[in-house]
């Protein structure tokens, strides 16, 4: 019967623990696809430089080719026009757009 007591105890502890790291995995796509996109105007994006096509950067640190697309802090799925950024919390930025934390992917 303890045997019981025991196994049934140490299933409850991993689903407790599983179940978390399950849902985590699902409310992150679910939080990227509904995140509302940054717009140049906001503060954030304005200290950053931000524009949403890096052509039309005007910022002396831009190069051309650098783009969010191709920047380390870009994350979510490649080839969506609208994505995460490790820099700007809550908010997606266009992958064709350009900011000054741009660092190239290693």
């Amino acid at each position: 019967m303890r045997d019981n007591h025991l196994s049934r105890r140490r299933f409850l502890l991993n689903m407790a623990i599983a179940a978390p790291a399950g849902s985590l995995v699902v409310s992150q796509a679910a939080i990227a696809e509904e995140l509302p996109r940054l717009s140049p105007d906001d503060p954030l994006a304005v200290g950053l430089q931000y524009v949403e096509d890096a052509t039309k950067s005007k910022s002396t640190v831009y190069k051309a080719g650098d783009t969010c697309d191709n920047c380390l802090h870009i994350k979510g799925t490649a080839g969506d026009a609208f994505r995460p950024c490790a820099i700007i919390p809550g908010k997606t930025v266009a992958a064709a757009g350009w900011c000054s934390a741009w660092a190239a992917k290693s």
